[in-house]
Formats: structure tokens, C-alpha cells, sequence
């Protein structure tokens, strides 16, 4: 079965939809919103087949034979007549214990935004070959292991991301589509000059013993590829790493997005349509620590090691500043756009503990913030669509009204606190005890604990003033939830709920790859001081 080109297939299945929905009459409506609902369907169908075949025992980052579903062949060659020799490119995709969660991640919350995206009632066409568009280039992102065909599809997701929003969004649409696309393209130049300047600084030898420069991400952690005259190779005492780390982390960092660079989301959020507030919170973030622990970890592991305690303190802001923005919102939606800043910092701070505790708990963090906070704005998604106003002061008691929605508002708001026996207790758990057991990070843990509290201070504020008391007699004819919407929120519920039980079912995924991530920098480190120069 492996022989089938799984990743090839998820990848590019929404291409194919896209062509369909284009070749479509724009008047067949329910024909063009089917289309992106089978095809993500059928993207979540191959996302369980490819996890119900993945070998749990193999640990990938460094090592080409321990990816899984690999398919790697030549896909653009130039040889050129100056000292750059033979330039090459090739198509180079796999899995492993990080990326394998986030696959599955991007394919459930792709089919959930497109079952929300029914609402959607004008220019059909344009919207759903441009939502299947995105869909592509976050899937590949999380495939990709050439860092050439990573960069093309960390900007093929530009443009289809500002049209969704400055076209189908809120009254200060362009605003925040402009807003979104500078930022990020300004984070995308930082990875383009890092890209080009690891690529001339590392070889990798050919099946007929030539040495070639290599846009390889595998290639690219073995300090030993690197020629002693690359300005980004460890082995050059004049080298640019500390420079080149702070850019890529910098590009990264503004899609988590890490503070300061965090403000382009909440207007994002509030003006982009419900199912774009999802994928932008259940799967765009997550790029951004993605590419942290892909690129800038392995990569550049003993600037990270340097770096761990501002990584962490850069966490703890967005958690502690996160939550108490989040707790001064009066517009519902907003007020869960800063609570992704806060939930973010969670994995960053994880992220920083170096340690098989703390990234498990990261990674597994990434995961639980994408389906609890899809969960999230679905639920504003819910009242906004009955309403037509997200003001919290402008509800009460809708629990009277709303009894079966109240439910699942309830156990969001609780799952996003980390209750536990829901998932995000576990993930931030482990964060925690991760990122404890790290001693320069240790005070900053603990200072980071606030966020726990701030966060059941404004979910739970919320949950009084919108859902509780005496109802307002404006809403008594809110009708509750129809089957489009339990069709959106039980499968979330469902894999909150296992995941709360029974982690492992998640864990036992990763931690090979997080082992072996852990033991490879730790092996760098070793290798990085005995350089003499």
C-alpha cells in the first residue's frame, strides 16, 4: 500500500476539486459547495489511512530511511557554467512524528471549514477554488522536505488567504487582508534570504559520488554538509548563523503569530468568515512552531540552545499578554483570536524546555489548540449567524433559549481552560513538566502558570454574561443548533473528548520522532564544541 503515493495524493486532491468547481455554471450553488466537502472528506478518509499504516517505531528528522510514505525524484536540474555547478531541486516529501499529527490536523479542520463554509452565499465559484487552493498549500507545508518546495507552499497560501478575507469579509475587510499579507510576506523575504544562504553553504553527495549544493531539510541538519567557506556553515569562524537563525525565526515567528508581531491576527479573525477564523486558527498557526521545530532546531541547534530562555520568555508574554487582551474583549470573537496568542505561547514555551516532556507536550498542544479552538469560533460562528452581533454585553441568558448549544459551548470554554479529562489538560501538562524540568527556563514556568488562571478568568466571564442569568428577551426565538452545525462540532467534541482519556492514542504517534529529535540536538551540541577554530 505504501507504494501508493499518498502524500502526493492529499497534497493535490484540492487542485482537483478546484478544477472541477471552476469548470462548474456558477448557478449550480449546491453543486460547487458539495465539491469542497467531498474532497476534504475524502482528504480526511486518506489522512486516517495514511495514520492506520504509519510505523510508530520510526523517528525520521535526521535520517532519510526513518520518514515514512517518502517520495523523493529530481524535479528541476540547470547546470550552469559558474562556480554554483549543477542547480537542483528535487520533489521530496515524508512524515514523521511531528509532521504526521499536523497532517491529520490540516485534513479534519479543512473538512469542518468547508461544512461551515455553506453559508457562504455570494460569488461561490471564486470562494471555493480559492479555499481548496489553501487547502493545497497547507497540506504541502506539512509534507514538504525539500526547503525549496516547502517555500512554495508556505506562499502558495498567501494569496488565496488575502482574497478569502478582503473579498468574503467583514466591513474592514481589506484592512485586515492587507494587514495579514504584509506581515507575512515581510516574514517570507527573512525565510527566502535564509533559504538561499543555507543552500550555498551545504552539499550533498549524489548516487554517483558528486557534490552538489542542496535545498535538502534532511541534508541541512548534518552540521558536517556544510563547506568550510559557506557564510552559514558551522565550520566557517566568520559565518552569519546567529543572523540567519534570528530571520527564519522571526518568519516563523509572525505566523505563530509570537508578540510583538501578533497584531495582524485578531483583525484577521474578526473580519475573515467563520470557516477562514478556523483554518486560520486550527491550522495556519501552527506553521509557525511547525517551522520552528523543522528548520530552526535542527538546523541551528546550538543557537537554540543559546537562545531557549528567550524562546521561553517570548512564550510566557504571549500567554500572560494573550489572556489579559483576551479578558478586556467585549467582541466575542476577538476575545477567542487573543486567546489562540495566549494558547500559542504554550507551545512556544514547551517548544524551549529541549526536552522529550516538553515538545511532546508542544507538538500535542498544537494539535489540541487546533480543534479546540476551531471549536471556538465555530461556537461564534453559531450566535453570529442568528444574531448578527458577536457584543458580549449583548446577550444573557441564552442557555434558556440555546440549551443544546450552551452544551457545547460549555465544553469548549472548559476543554480551552485544560480541564481535566479533556485534551488540552494533557498537552499543557506536559508542557509544564517539560519545560520545569529545564532549569534556565524554570522561573519563567513558573511566572507562566498566571496564564492558567487569566484563562479561566475570561472563558469563564464569558460563559456568565452570554449564557447564564436571565435570558434577554430579544433572543427568545433563536432557534438551537441545526444538523449543518452538529455535523461541525461532535467530531471535534468526540476527539477533544478521546484525547482527554486517552492521550496516548496521540503521544505514542510522536515520541519516537521527539526522542529522536531531542538525542540528534544533543548530538549537535557535541559536535559544535569540539570545533577549534
Amino acid at each position: 500500500m505504501q507504494q501508493v503515493p499518498f502524500l502526493s495524493l492529499i497534497t493535490f486532491l484540492p487542485l482537483f476539486g478546484m478544477i472541477i468547481i471552476l469548470l462548474l455554471p456558477k448557478s449550480n450553488e449546491k453543486a460547487i459547495k458539495s465539491v469542497s466537502i467531498i474532497i476534504t472528506g475524502i482528504q480526511v478518509v486518506l489522512a486516517g489511512m495514511i495514520w492506520s499504516m504509519y510505523n510508530y517505531s520510526l523517528g525520521g528528522i535526521n535520517n532519510q530511511a526513518t520518514y515514512q510514505f517518502v517520495e523523493k525524484f529530481r524535479w528541476i536540474e540547470i547546470a550552469t557554467v559558474s562556480w554554483l555547478g549543477t542547480i537542483k531541486v528535487d520533489y521530496f516529501m515524508g512524515i514523521d512524528g511531528l509532521s504526521a499529527p499536523l497532517l491529520f490536523l490540516t485534513a479534519l479542520i479543512s473538512f469542518i471549514a468547508a461544512i461551515s463554509s455553506w453559508k457562504i452565499d455570494h460569488s461561490l465559484k471564486g470562494y471555493h477554488a480559492m479555499y481548496l487552493l489553501l487547502v493545497t498549500g497547507m497540506v504541502g507545508v506539512f509534507v514538504s522536505l525539500d526547503l525549496f518546495l516547502f517555500y512554495i507552499f508556505w506562499e502558495l497560501m498567501l494569496l488565496p488567504m488575502y482574497f478569502l478575507i478582503g473579498i468574503w469579509g467583514g466591513p474592514r475587510k481589506e484592512y485586515a487582508a492587507i494587514k495579514f499579507f504584509i506581515y507575512t510576506l515581510f516574514g517570507s523575504v527573512f525565510l527566502l534570504l535564509v533559504m538561499i544562504g543555507l543552500y550555498l553553504s551545504a552539499t550533498e553527495t549524489l548516487a554517483n559520488g558528486t557534490k552538489v549544493f542542496t535545498f535538502n531539510m534532511i541534508a541541512l541538519m548534518d552540521p558536517q554538509n556544510y563547506t568550510q567557506t559557506g557564510i552559514l556553515s558551522p565550520l566557517n569562524p566568520n559565518n552569519l548563523r546567529f543572523v540567519a537563525y534570528i530571520a527564519m525565526f522571526v518568519g516563523f515567528a509572525i505566523k505563530i503569530p509570537m508578540f510583538p508581531f501578533h497584531t495582524w491576527l485578531p483583525d484577521a479573525h474578526v473580519e475573515a468568515p467563520t470557516a477562514i477564523s478556523v483554518i486560520l486558527a486550527g491550522v495556519l498557526l501552527k506553521m509557525g512552531t511547525y517551522g520552528i521545530l523543522r528548520l530552526n532546531f535542527p538546523i541551528f541547534p546550538e543557537i537554540t540552545q543559546q537562545l531557549v530562555w528567550w524562546i521561553a520568555l517570548f512564550g510566557a508574554i504571549n500567554i500572560i499578554y494573550g489572556a489579559l487582551c483576551a479578558m478586556a474583549q467585549k467582541d466575542f470573537k476577538k476575545l477567542i483570536a487573543y486567546s489562540s496568542v495566549s494558547h500559542m505561547g504554550f507551545v512556544m514555551l514547551g517548544m524551549a524546555s529541549l526536552n522529550t516532556a516538553g515538545i511532546s507536550g508542544a507538538v500535542f498542544q498544537m494539535f489540541n489548540h487546533g480543534t479546540i479552538t476551531a471549536m471556538l469560533f465555530l461556537i461564534v460562528g453559531v450566535i453570529y449567524d442568528r444574531a448578527h452581533t458577536r457584543g458580549l454585553d449583548d446577550f444573557g441568558g441564552l442557555a434558556v433559549q440555546m440549551p443544546i448549544y450552551t452544551g457545547f459551548v460549555s465544553f469548549a470554554f472548559f476543554a480551552a481552560i485544560g480541564l481535566p479529562g479533556l485534551s488540552g489538560f494533557i498537552s499543557e501538562a506536559f508542557v509544564f513538566l517539560g519545560a520545569f524540568s529545564n532549569v534556565q527556563i524554570r522561573v519563567i514556568t513558573v511566572v507562566s502558570t498566571l496564564g492558567i488562571l487569566l484563562g479561566a478568568g475570561y472563558m469563564l466571564w464569558t460563559l456568565q454574561r452570554v449564557y447564564l442569568g436571565k435570558l434577554n428577551e430579544k433572543w427568545n426565538k433563536l432557534p438551537d443548533l441545526d444538523f449543518r452545525e452538529y455535523a461541525m462540532l461532535v467530531p471535534l467534541a468526540v476527539i477533544i473528548l478521546i484525547l482527554g482519556v486517552y492521550p496516548s492514542f496521540m503521544l505514542d504517534l510522536m515520541n519516537s520522532s521527539v526522542n529522536t529529535m531531542v538525542t540528534f540536538m544533543a548530538k549537535s551540541q557535541t559536535f559544535f564544541s569540539s570545533i577549534q577554530f
